[in-house]
Protein backbone atom coordinates (compact mmCIF):
# COMPACT_ATOMS: atom_id res chain seq x y z
CA UNK A 1 0.00 0.00 0.00
CA UNK A 2 1.14 3.33 -1.18
CA UNK A 3 1.88 5.83 1.89
CA UNK A 4 0.21 9.08 1.59
CA UNK A 5 0.98 10.94 4.95
CA UNK A 6 4.18 12.23 3.02
CA UNK A 7 2.39 13.84 0.33
CA UNK A 8 0.27 15.43 2.45
CA UNK A 9 2.22 17.10 5.80
CA UNK A 10 3.35 19.90 3.98
CA UNK A 11 0.25 21.65 3.90
CA UNK A 12 -1.34 25.70 3.81
CA UNK A 13 -4.79 24.81 5.25
CA UNK A 14 -5.91 27.36 7.82
CA UNK A 15 -4.88 27.24 11.17
CA UNK A 16 -7.98 26.22 13.21
CA UNK A 17 -8.34 26.06 17.16
CA UNK A 18 -10.57 23.58 19.32
CA UNK A 19 -14.11 24.92 20.52
CA UNK A 20 -16.05 23.06 23.64
CA UNK A 21 -16.00 19.24 23.24
CA UNK A 22 -18.95 17.86 22.98
CA UNK A 23 -18.77 14.77 21.00
CA UNK A 24 -16.10 12.05 21.97
CA UNK A 25 -15.84 9.91 18.98
CA UNK A 26 -14.51 6.54 19.69
CA UNK A 27 -12.57 3.55 17.57
CA UNK A 28 -13.17 0.32 18.55
CA UNK A 29 -10.85 -1.65 17.16
CA UNK A 30 -10.37 -2.34 12.68
CA UNK A 31 -12.28 -5.83 12.56
CA UNK A 32 -14.78 -5.79 10.31
CA UNK A 33 -16.78 -7.97 8.29
CA UNK A 34 -16.23 -5.98 5.05
CA UNK A 35 -13.41 -4.86 3.25
CA UNK A 36 -14.58 -1.55 0.81
CA UNK A 37 -11.96 0.14 -0.90
CA UNK A 38 -12.62 3.70 0.22
CA UNK A 39 -11.77 2.85 3.93
CA UNK A 40 -9.77 5.26 5.30
CA UNK A 41 -9.35 2.57 8.44
CA UNK A 42 -8.48 0.00 6.21
CA UNK A 43 -10.41 -2.20 8.13
CA UNK A 44 -11.06 -5.87 7.51
CA UNK A 45 -12.34 -9.14 8.74
CA UNK A 46 -8.78 -10.13 9.24
CA UNK A 47 -7.70 -7.11 11.68
CA UNK A 48 -7.29 -8.23 15.42
CA UNK A 49 -6.76 -4.72 17.04
CA UNK A 50 -9.52 -4.30 19.62
CA UNK A 51 -10.05 -1.70 22.54
CA UNK A 52 -8.76 -3.57 25.86
CA UNK A 53 -11.27 -3.27 29.07
CA UNK A 54 -9.24 -0.87 30.73
CA UNK A 55 -9.60 2.09 28.47
CA UNK A 56 -13.39 1.26 27.55
CA UNK A 57 -14.08 1.60 31.55
CA UNK A 58 -12.43 4.69 30.94
CA UNK A 59 -14.84 6.16 28.38
CA UNK A 60 -18.29 6.63 30.69
CA UNK A 61 -15.54 8.04 33.21
CA UNK A 62 -15.04 10.90 30.82
CA UNK A 63 -18.31 10.91 29.68
CA UNK A 64 -19.48 12.07 33.14
CA UNK A 65 -16.23 14.24 33.70
CA UNK A 66 -16.33 16.39 30.69
CA UNK A 67 -20.48 16.30 30.59
CA UNK A 68 -19.97 15.45 27.02
CA UNK A 69 -23.36 15.24 25.07
CA UNK A 70 -22.55 12.58 22.09
CA UNK A 71 -20.82 8.97 22.13
CA UNK A 72 -20.01 8.41 18.40
CA UNK A 73 -18.86 4.73 17.92
CA UNK A 74 -16.79 3.62 15.21
CA UNK A 75 -14.25 0.82 13.92
CA UNK A 76 -14.12 -1.46 11.58
CA UNK A 77 -17.99 -2.71 13.21
CA UNK A 78 -17.89 -1.36 16.48
CA UNK A 79 -20.72 -4.23 16.67
CA UNK A 80 -18.06 -6.76 16.73
CA UNK A 81 -16.34 -5.67 20.21
CA UNK A 82 -17.09 -7.85 23.08
CA UNK A 83 -17.99 -5.00 25.36
CA UNK A 84 -19.77 -2.76 22.70
CA UNK A 85 -23.30 -3.52 24.40
CA UNK A 86 -21.82 -2.81 28.02
CA UNK A 87 -20.33 0.35 26.85
CA UNK A 88 -23.65 1.59 24.74
CA UNK A 89 -25.64 1.07 27.78
CA UNK A 90 -23.20 2.50 30.28
CA UNK A 91 -23.26 5.90 28.11
CA UNK A 92 -27.24 5.72 27.74
CA UNK A 93 -27.98 5.47 31.75
CA UNK A 94 -25.81 8.87 31.98
CA UNK A 95 -28.30 10.36 28.98
CA UNK A 96 -25.45 10.75 26.49
CA UNK A 97 -26.57 10.06 22.99
CA UNK A 98 -25.08 7.27 21.40
CA UNK A 99 -24.25 7.16 17.51
CA UNK A 100 -23.60 3.55 15.88
CA UNK A 101 -21.61 4.19 12.87
CA UNK A 102 -23.23 0.97 11.21
CA UNK A 103 -22.74 -1.15 7.72
CA UNK A 104 -26.20 -2.98 7.61
CA UNK A 105 -24.77 -6.17 6.85
CA UNK A 106 -23.00 -6.60 10.91
CA UNK A 107 -26.66 -7.56 11.81
CA UNK A 108 -26.51 -10.71 10.03
CA UNK A 109 -23.17 -11.75 11.32
CA UNK A 110 -23.05 -14.90 13.58
CA UNK A 111 -24.05 -13.76 17.44
CA UNK A 112 -25.76 -10.49 15.99
CA UNK A 113 -29.43 -11.62 15.45
CA UNK A 114 -30.50 -9.36 18.18
CA UNK A 115 -28.52 -6.30 17.21
CA UNK A 116 -31.39 -4.56 16.00
CA UNK A 117 -33.54 -5.00 18.78
CA UNK A 118 -30.68 -3.66 21.31
CA UNK A 119 -29.82 -0.61 19.19
CA UNK A 120 -33.89 0.39 19.12
CA UNK A 121 -34.51 -0.18 23.05
CA UNK A 122 -31.34 1.39 23.74
CA UNK A 123 -32.59 4.41 21.49
CA UNK A 124 -29.11 4.55 19.53
CA UNK A 125 -28.55 6.80 16.72
CA UNK A 126 -27.92 4.38 13.76
CA UNK A 127 -25.81 6.28 10.83
CA UNK A 128 -25.91 3.17 8.53
CA UNK A 129 -23.38 2.86 5.46
CA UNK A 130 -25.48 2.46 1.75
CA UNK A 131 -22.80 4.21 -1.23
CA UNK A 132 -25.88 4.23 -3.38
CA UNK A 133 -29.19 3.25 -4.16
CA UNK A 134 -28.10 0.67 -6.96
CA UNK A 135 -27.20 -2.75 -5.93
CA UNK A 136 -24.23 -2.65 -8.82
CA UNK A 137 -22.17 0.32 -7.18
CA UNK A 138 -22.76 -0.73 -4.02
CA UNK A 139 -21.46 -4.14 -4.43
CA UNK A 140 -18.84 -2.87 -6.70
CA UNK A 141 -17.41 -0.80 -3.66
CA UNK A 142 -18.43 -2.79 -1.12
CA UNK A 143 -18.69 -6.36 -1.77
CA UNK A 144 -20.56 -9.19 -3.90
CA UNK A 145 -24.52 -9.54 -2.28
CA UNK A 146 -23.54 -6.38 0.13
CA UNK A 147 -26.44 -4.31 -1.24
CA UNK A 148 -29.02 -7.15 -0.51
CA UNK A 149 -28.12 -7.61 3.02
CA UNK A 150 -28.17 -4.25 3.42
CA UNK A 151 -31.52 -3.64 2.23
CA UNK A 152 -32.75 -6.61 4.31
CA UNK A 153 -31.02 -4.57 7.23
CA UNK A 154 -32.65 -1.45 6.61
CA UNK A 155 -36.25 -3.34 6.47
CA UNK A 156 -35.42 -4.67 9.99
CA UNK A 157 -34.44 -1.23 11.36
CA UNK A 158 -37.59 -0.02 9.96
CA UNK A 159 -39.67 -2.87 11.20
CA UNK A 160 -38.97 -1.80 14.72
CA UNK A 161 -39.56 2.37 14.16
CA UNK A 162 -36.05 3.48 12.97
CA UNK A 163 -36.62 5.96 9.96
CA UNK A 164 -40.30 7.14 10.86
CA UNK A 165 -40.87 10.55 11.80
CA UNK A 166 -41.93 10.75 15.89
CA UNK A 167 -40.63 7.31 16.23
CA UNK A 168 -37.62 8.22 18.60
CA UNK A 169 -35.64 6.22 16.83
CA UNK A 170 -32.81 8.06 14.08
CA UNK A 171 -31.91 5.90 10.76
CA UNK A 172 -29.28 7.93 8.94
CA UNK A 173 -27.51 6.79 5.81
CA UNK A 174 -24.03 7.55 4.35
CA UNK A 175 -23.53 8.77 1.28
CA UNK A 176 -19.82 8.91 -0.70
CA UNK A 177 -19.08 8.72 -4.39
CA UNK A 178 -17.32 6.11 -6.36
CA UNK A 179 -14.41 7.71 -7.12
CA UNK A 180 -12.46 11.02 -7.45
CA UNK A 181 -15.13 13.71 -6.74
CA UNK A 182 -16.97 15.44 -4.74
CA UNK A 183 -20.50 14.42 -3.81
CA UNK A 184 -23.36 16.04 -5.25
CA UNK A 185 -25.60 18.77 -3.89
CA UNK A 186 -26.59 16.70 -0.58
CA UNK A 187 -30.33 17.85 -0.46
CA UNK A 188 -31.35 16.55 -3.89
CA UNK A 189 -29.31 13.33 -3.08
CA UNK A 190 -31.08 12.78 -0.16
CA UNK A 191 -34.18 13.32 -1.83
CA UNK A 192 -33.40 10.97 -4.61
CA UNK A 193 -32.57 8.21 -2.37
CA UNK A 194 -35.71 8.71 -0.20
CA UNK A 195 -37.79 8.19 -3.53
CA UNK A 196 -35.82 5.13 -4.73
CA UNK A 197 -35.26 3.34 -1.71
CA UNK A 198 -39.22 4.11 -0.58
CA UNK A 199 -40.42 3.06 -4.09
CA UNK A 200 -38.53 0.05 -4.89
CA UNK A 201 -37.90 -1.41 -1.28
CA UNK A 202 -40.38 -0.02 0.95
CA UNK A 203 -37.25 1.61 2.94
CA UNK A 204 -37.62 4.68 5.15
CA UNK A 205 -34.80 7.03 6.98
CA UNK A 206 -34.49 10.42 8.31
CA UNK A 207 -31.17 12.09 6.95
CA UNK A 208 -28.59 11.20 4.02
CA UNK A 209 -25.07 11.98 4.92
CA UNK A 210 -22.89 12.75 2.04
CA UNK A 211 -19.05 12.67 2.67
CA UNK A 212 -15.89 13.17 0.74
CA UNK A 213 -12.96 10.19 0.05
CA UNK A 214 -10.61 11.11 2.28
CA UNK A 215 -7.07 10.57 -0.01
CA UNK A 216 -5.41 8.50 2.79
CA UNK A 217 -4.70 4.79 3.46
CA UNK A 218 -7.22 2.44 1.18
CA UNK A 219 -8.48 5.26 -1.28
CA UNK A 220 -5.09 7.39 -0.77
CA UNK A 221 -3.43 4.13 -2.33
CA UNK A 222 -5.86 3.83 -4.83
CA UNK A 223 -5.24 7.38 -6.12
CA UNK A 224 -1.55 7.07 -6.14
CA UNK A 225 -1.64 3.71 -8.12
CA UNK A 226 -4.20 5.31 -11.00
CA UNK A 227 -1.81 8.49 -11.15
CA UNK A 228 -4.98 10.50 -9.80
CA UNK A 229 -3.86 12.03 -6.48
CA UNK A 230 -2.59 14.78 -7.42
CA UNK A 231 -5.57 15.73 -9.52
CA UNK A 232 -7.65 14.90 -7.17
CA UNK A 233 -6.22 17.39 -4.65
CA UNK A 234 -6.31 19.54 -6.57
CA UNK A 235 -9.98 19.20 -6.90
CA UNK A 236 -10.18 19.75 -3.51
CA UNK A 237 -8.15 22.75 -2.78
CA UNK A 238 -9.84 24.70 -6.04
CA UNK A 239 -13.25 24.02 -4.45
CA UNK A 240 -11.99 24.89 -0.73
CA UNK A 241 -14.91 27.32 0.88
CA UNK A 242 -13.54 29.55 4.14
CA UNK A 243 -16.85 29.14 4.85
CA UNK A 244 -16.75 25.57 5.88
CA UNK A 245 -14.13 26.01 8.43
CA UNK A 246 -16.29 27.39 11.39
CA UNK A 247 -18.42 24.05 11.28
CA UNK A 248 -15.66 21.40 10.86
CA UNK A 249 -16.26 18.51 13.38
CA UNK A 250 -12.62 18.54 15.12
CA UNK A 251 -14.25 21.74 16.50
CA UNK A 252 -16.15 20.25 18.98
CA UNK A 253 -14.58 16.64 18.79
CA UNK A 254 -12.19 14.23 20.32
CA UNK A 255 -11.05 11.09 18.27
CA UNK A 256 -9.91 8.06 20.53
CA UNK A 257 -7.92 5.07 18.71
CA UNK A 258 -8.36 1.72 20.10
CA UNK A 259 -5.56 1.99 22.52
CA UNK A 260 -7.16 5.11 23.90
CA UNK A 261 -4.81 7.96 22.67
CA UNK A 262 -6.47 10.97 21.68
CA UNK A 263 -6.52 12.64 17.83
CA UNK A 264 -8.60 15.72 16.47
CA UNK A 265 -10.17 13.72 14.12
CA UNK A 266 -10.61 10.29 12.68
CA UNK A 267 -8.48 10.98 9.84
CA UNK A 268 -5.68 12.30 11.54
CA UNK A 269 -6.30 9.08 13.63
CA UNK A 270 -5.53 7.10 10.60
CA UNK A 271 -2.62 9.13 9.64
CA UNK A 272 -0.93 8.71 13.02
CA UNK A 273 -1.14 12.82 13.71
CA UNK A 274 -1.48 12.81 17.26
CA UNK A 275 -2.56 16.11 18.92
CA UNK A 276 -0.11 18.44 18.73
CA UNK A 277 1.74 18.42 21.45
CA UNK A 278 2.57 15.92 24.08
CA UNK A 279 0.95 12.68 22.93
CA UNK A 280 -2.15 12.43 25.27
CA UNK A 281 -4.85 9.58 26.41
CA UNK A 282 -8.30 9.29 26.95
CA UNK A 283 -7.34 9.07 30.79
CA UNK A 284 -6.03 12.90 30.21
CA UNK A 285 -9.05 14.13 29.59
CA UNK A 286 -10.35 13.50 33.35
CA UNK A 287 -8.42 15.85 34.16
CA UNK A 288 -8.03 18.21 31.28
CA UNK A 289 -10.26 20.77 29.34
CA UNK A 290 -9.15 20.33 25.29
CA UNK A 291 -10.61 24.24 24.63
CA UNK A 292 -8.83 26.28 22.92
CA UNK A 293 -6.26 24.34 21.83
CA UNK A 294 -4.88 23.94 18.45
CA UNK A 295 -5.84 21.48 15.91
CA UNK A 296 -3.65 19.55 13.97
CA UNK A 297 -4.23 20.28 10.14
CA UNK A 298 -2.25 18.50 6.67
CA UNK A 299 -3.39 18.82 3.48
CA UNK A 300 -5.98 16.10 3.76
CA UNK A 301 -8.24 18.30 5.67
CA UNK A 302 -9.03 20.12 2.26
CA UNK A 303 -11.75 17.01 1.69
CA UNK A 304 -13.71 18.54 4.95
CA UNK A 305 -14.11 22.27 3.74
CA UNK A 306 -14.53 21.40 -0.33
CA UNK A 307 -17.50 22.06 -1.84
CA UNK A 308 -20.91 21.77 0.60
CA UNK A 309 -18.11 21.08 2.90
CA UNK A 310 -17.97 16.78 4.81
CA UNK A 311 -18.25 15.69 8.27
CA UNK A 312 -19.33 12.88 10.00
CA UNK A 313 -22.99 14.53 9.72
CA UNK A 314 -22.40 15.21 6.04
CA UNK A 315 -22.54 18.56 4.62
CA UNK A 316 -21.48 21.65 6.24
CA UNK A 317 -23.76 24.08 4.60
CA UNK A 318 -26.79 23.69 2.19
CA UNK A 319 -26.11 24.75 -0.97
CA UNK A 320 -28.73 25.61 -4.11
CA UNK A 321 -27.64 22.64 -6.27
CA UNK A 322 -26.11 24.56 -9.08
CA UNK A 323 -22.54 24.21 -8.60
CA UNK A 324 -20.62 21.75 -10.20
CA UNK A 325 -18.14 19.43 -9.32
CA UNK A 326 -16.32 17.64 -11.85
CA UNK A 327 -15.05 14.72 -11.64
CA UNK A 328 -10.69 13.58 -12.40
CA UNK A 329 -9.93 12.04 -15.04
CA UNK A 330 -5.82 10.65 -15.94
Amino acid sequence: MHATLPLLEISDFPAIQRRTLTTLQVNLGYRCNQCCMHCHVNAGPNRTEMMEAPTIALIPEVLRTRSIKTLDLTGGAPELHASFRVLVASARALKVNVIDRCNLTVLFEPGQEDLAEFLAEQHVEVVASLPCYSADNVDQQRGKGVFKKSIAALKQLNALGYGYPDSGLTLNLVYNPQGPSLPPNQTQLELAYKRELKEHFGVVFNRLFALTNMPINRFGSFLISQGQFNNYMTLLKNNHHAENLDAVMCRSLVSVDWKGYLYDCDFNQQLGLPIPGTQRHLRDLLDEKPEGNPIRVADHCFACTAGHGSSCGGALKKGDGTDNHYRVVR
